[in-house]
């Protein structure tokens, strides 16, 4: 079965509120984290139409801080479907009410697992490309895995060879001590 990602696309929008702030008066990147999880798990759990875990977070930028006061807008959108596992891409942007001003605050990538109701992996629906945009974030997701595998093995401590990296070490903020 392939379901089309405008099946599972989901957009939230909520107030920022003095409750939501950190010690600047910002709002508190651990909240948009939140809330990015949130819609994640939801997009994930209607294209799979199971309950969804968090496998792992892409890196996540915050691109501009959000004021108390702005609202918050969170996209949704199945990037990427395997056997059992989706990518799910996020986008947030915040909006000044009173100049309408709109700015990207950040983008991430969720992969996300299906489960059955005894905590089992369950395969979920493939994903429908019908645009050169979504053929790119499919691809872009596959280059990602790959990217995480190659560096998840670059650095096991059974294969680390420390002379390989003193050289470089000595241009950075550190003190090797032994």
């Amino acid at each position: 079965m392939f379901k089309h990602p405008k099946e599972s696309q989901i957009t939230i929008t909520e107030l920022m509120l003095p409750s939501h702030s950190n010690f600047s008066g910002k709002i508190h990147g651990g909240y948009i984290l939140n809330l990015m999880d949130q819609i994640a798990f939801a997009c994930a759990s209607k294209h799979s139409r199971n309950y969804c875990v968090t496998a792992s977070v892409n890196k996540v930028d915050f691109l501009n801080p959000i004021d108390v006061g702005q609202l918050v807008t969170l996209k949704a959108s199945i990037n990427y479907t395997g056997r059992t596992s989706m990518v799910v891409g996020v986008r947030v942007e915040s909006e000044n009410i009173q100049t309408g001003e709109i700015k990207h605050c950040n983008s991430s990538y969720f992969t996300m697992v299906a489960k059955d109701s005894n905590g089992k992996n369950v395969p979920v629906p493939g994903i429908i490309l019908d645009t050169e945009q979504s053929v790119r974030r499919f691809a872009r997701s596959i280059k990602r895995q790959e990217q995480a595998r190659k560096r998840s093995n670059n650095f096991k401590a059974s294969e680390f060879k420390i002379e390989e990296h003193l050289e470089i070490m000595k241009t950075q903020n550190a003190k090797i001590t032994f």
